[in-house]
């Protein structure tokens, strides 16, 4: 890539004693307190598990072992899950060289006309072109936080959403491909959302989507996006609205700061309000340092508590 019934029955010490308690509990649900439907530890333990496989590129065993957990994952989980197969030609390779690229689309509430939409990439990059060593530029990239973080969040939404289920229908979309290629040549990169529009259910509409890349990152901030302020100022709202409304308004900045192309632009570009949530400060970007030293648990229960939060 470049969110009074009772008082009259009550006595009037008892009165004062329950609006100390509403106040308590008030205070503790804005800084996070009281039980969590969202589970950083376990969102931690989805990225280690990607990890062990190695990177997750396209083509490789790794990437078809990762791809088959989270399949795996989705089916005990989402009331549906659809896989698009995805036959890619790479640019200049020969027709002997398609990748067999796959999305997952798993869907919550099916049924459900009114529907949310969270994306996020389970693919990593081959390259380590960022890095500084020249030597490394030809290494693939781990992706602890690229790739694995957004895929932990939204394994654990669908957590979430499998032990209460939403009011509305959730859709959660695992894009590949997203990471392949060169970004100043859109053929070999955002393949799995570009896929993903040209095929996406008839008359599909969800009211939003929010993608979530890069959100693992120990020093976690996450300013707002310059496509997303330009197409879905109004998401980028509701989303950074919920982050203070839980007290994280320090990690969700509202301002902007970079413009990037990601995986949200296809989704824009098909008519959808879609906004990117992206820490995109991260030093170890696209380089061999992009390793699970550089993730936190913490980092996660934040994006997710918001994740979750957006669709209670």
């Amino acid at each position: 890539m470049n969110r009074g019934v009772l008082k009259d029955s009550l006595p009037v010490v008892a009165r004062g004693a329950w609006c100390v308690v509403l106040v308590v509990v008030a205070c503790q649900a804005r800084a996070g307190g009281g039980a969590k439907e969202f589970n950083g530890q376990t969102a931690f333990g989805y990225v280690q598990q990607q990890m062990t496989f190695g990177p997750r590129i396209p083509g490789t065993p790794a990437h078809r072992a990762t791809g088959d957990w989270i399949l795996s994952q989705l089916r005990t989980r989402a009331d549906t899950v659809i896989v698009q197969e995805i036959p890619h030609v790479p640019r200049g390779a020969g027709r002997g060289d398609t990748l067999r690229l796959r999305n997952f689309f798993a869907r919550f509430q099916p049924a459900a006309t009114e529907r949310v939409l969270f994306l996020a990439h389970w693919d990593t990059r081959p390259h380590a072109d960022q890095s500084q060593n020249l030597g490394q530029q030809r290494l693939p990239v781990p992706g602890a936080n690229d790739g694995a973080s957004g895929v932990a969040v939204l394994l654990g939404v669908a957590d979430a959403l499998k032990q209460r289920a939403p009011t509305l229908g959730v859709d959660l979309l695992f894009v590949d491909g997203e990471d392949f290629g060169d970004f100043a040549d859109s053929t070999d990169v955002l393949i799995g959302s570009r896929w993903f529009v040209a095929h996406q259910p008839p008359g599909y509409q969800p009211l939003y989507a929010v993608l979530f890349d890069m959100v693992g990152d120990k020093d976690l901030q996450i300013y707002q996006e310059g496509n997303s302020l330009a197409v879905a100022p109004e998401v980028v709202q509701r989303v950074w609205r919920t982050a203070a409304d839980l007290g994280y308004e320090r990690v969700f900045v509202s301002s902007a700061r970079h413009t990037l192309t990601d995986d949200h632009v296809s989704l824009q570009r098909a008519g959808i309000h879609a906004i990117d949530v992206v820490d995109f400060d991260y030093p170890f970007w696209h380089t061999t340092e992009d390793t699970i030293d550089k993730v936190s648990a913490a980092s996660l229960q934040i994006v997710g508590d918001v994740a979750v939060a957006l669709v209670r």
